[in-house]
């Protein structure tokens, strides 16, 4: 296995798919010539020329409508939004027209399009440039949601994304992009709709997606080397489709669940996270299932007003003991 970034992890597997077939495009705005805002792109309009990598207009409605009637026509387009806030502009051809056209021509019509970019915080890029939109996109039918954490991820879930006959809603969380681990020099896929076990425990199940998950893996450790508290850590990795039975199966083994998720904590992924676990396994748990999300604000700019604004380690660590009733 090659040590990676994030980034390359996310380059390497777009890189490899445009080798593969020729119908795999990019569109986004300075994607190109730039490079790409988080350089993910970077040297790809050398490699496969404007007409596979194409820089567009700053108009997102636009470039995402053309990538539909791309993707319509049999093209495989993958769509950059430099940020997912930017993504409002086309929420009505991604929602309207993108999630809707298979049910519309009655399975005749399928639009095989990935839409990706940063999602989520911890980068300080204020109010308008930080969302966590996997509980917004993951709403509608249609639209696959899926959120990697790990490098090795994000290369198989992209192959995943952009083999998948319906379009997929990519979030990558920006402050991963630097971010190394152990990838597979082959091309493999990473299935949608399976969580992983990042870490096996036996006292408290302890849920997340995207950069959330390495805070548990060490909040984890913590809990073992100074509480004695054995932490079985989960992945997401897919928010639509999702996976029920791993969620279901941990919390029957540890009795307690805390979900922990940067979005804010109304109608929210960890909502419904807390709603399975309730309705599969209500008998099994000896506490309520915990929640701790981002504050119900705008995200703040100022370095030391994000840290506060979005889950930190003594937050969860205090949810875990609620959980635990070793309340302080």
């Amino acid at each position: 296995m090659a040590v990676m970034t994030y980034r390359e992890a996310l380059k390497a597997a777009m890189v490899s798919e445009m080798e593969r077939d020729e119908s795999v495009v990019m569109l986004g705005e300075d994607i190109g010539v730039y490079g790409g805002t988080h350089l993910i792109t970077d040297g790809l309009i050398d490699r496969f020329g404007p007409k596979r990598i194409i820089d567009t207009p700053i108009a997102e409605g636009g470039f995402t409508g053309a990538a539909i009637g791309m993707a319509m026509l049999g093209m495989r387009p993958i769509v950059e939004m430099m940020t997912w806030n930017f993504s409002f502009q086309a929420s009505d051809q991604i929602i309207q027209n993108a999630a809707k056209l298979r049910y519309f021509s009655g399975g005749q019509v399928s639009v095989p399009m990935v839409i990706r970019g940063p999602n989520g915080g911890g980068v300080q890029l204020s109010a308008q440039h930080t969302h966590s939109l996997e509980g917004f996109y993951g709403h509608f039918p249609g639209l696959k949601v899926v959120s990697p954490a790990t490098p090795a991820d994000v290369k198989g879930m992209m192959i995943s994304a952009i083999r998948d006959p319906d379009p997929v809603i990519f979030l990558e969380a920006g402050a991963l992009y630097g971010t190394k681990g152990e990838v597979p020099d082959e091309d493999e896929a990473v299935p949608f709709g399976q969580a992983r076990v990042v870490r096996e425990g036996t006292d408290v199940t302890l849920i997340a997606y995207g950069r959330q998950v390495n805070l548990l893996h060490r909040i984890a450790d913590t809990l073992a080397e100074k509480e004695d508290v054995s932490a079985e850590v989960i992945d997401l990795r897919s928010i639509r489709p999702f996976d029920e039975a791993t969620i279901v199966a941990s919390v029957r083994k540890t009795n307690r669940a805390v979900v922990v998720q940067e979005q804010w904590r109304w109608f929210s992924v960890a909502s419904e996270v807390a709603a399975i676990i309730q309705e599969q396994a209500f008998d099994d748990l000896d506490a309520p299932v915990e929640r701790v999300s981002g504050e119900e604000v705008p995200a703040p700019y100022a370095r030391n007003l994000e840290l506060a604004a979005f889950p930190g380690e003594q937050q969860i660590i205090d949810a875990v003991h609620r959980a635990l009733y070793r309340r302080t």
